[in-house]
């Protein structure tokens, strides 16, 4: 079942801290219109596309249009913008954090490391994973294993703990370490998890899978900014 339609604004009272777009704020409307919602009546829109790596199905034409346009707004997105759609629903944090991982934007991992932990929101988790899993720094690994060591002994909760499995493996795989041996041993953390059922040799995979796809897009989007971030 598809998520709902990004314009249905939520129930009264709930989500409070949750920046919804309605009317009276354009700067997260432009920002949803441009990034996250670009789709139309036949085509799906860019969040759709990201979540649960759907891009990854995309073939052809579709595709290379796809990569460009990912590239070209990573660059081009200004930290205001980024910023502004993190503050919002699930769908826009989504979109926001895989372009602040295409970008590398690693100015942003302190708030990611936070929402992350935090879990507040269906599937935006999926992306913040993915951008520590580009930024490729100890730092990121040291996220992803606070989050883990938080959530696997919660047997009620199955949030991102795959992602975060396969983000880890690909930070030990980059960087020569082997911080997630201690969530995998038998009986161990994973085995007993909500999350078990996942495989995380498949979970390491599908996340190289993805960071090969998002430096498709860098590559594909155009020539690099001049400077680093764009706090425009």
């Amino acid at each position: 079942m598809r998520p709902t339609a990004l314009a249905i604004p939520p129930l009264a009272g709930h989500d409070k801290a949750v920046r919804y777009p309605t009317p009276d704020d354009p700067e997260l409307w432009a920002a949803i219109r441009r990034y996250v919602d670009s789709g139309s009546a036949t085509r799906p829109g860019r969040y759709l596309k990201l979540l649960h790596g759907n891009a990854l199905d995309m073939t052809g034409t579709d595709r290379t249009e796809f990569e460009f346009a990912m590239g070209r707004d990573a660059r081009q997105i200004a930290d205001r913008e980024l910023s502004t759609l993190l503050d919002s629903e699930w769908r826009s944090r989504l979109t926001a954090a895989w372009l602040i991982g295409l970008d590398r934007r690693m100015h942003f991992r302190d708030r990611l490391g936070e929402m992350l932990l935090d879990s507040e929101l269906v599937y935006a988790g999926q992306g913040y994973c993915l951008a520590l899993s580009r930024f490729e720094t100890s730092a990121d690994a040291d996220i992803l294993c606070a989050y883990l060591d938080k959530y696997l002994p919660q047997l009620d909760r199955d949030y991102d703990q795959s992602w975060a499995i396969g983000a880890l493996l690909h930070l030990d795989e980059r960087l020569g370490s082997n911080r997630a041996d201690r969530f995998l041993t038998p009986g161990g953390l994973w085995e007993k998890s909500a999350a078990s059922r996942y495989d995380p040799a498949e979970r390491h995979r599908y996340l190289t899978r993805l960071c090969a796809f998002a430096d498709d897009c860098m590559r594909a989007g155009g020539p690099q900014r001049d400077t680093p971030g764009n706090a425009a």
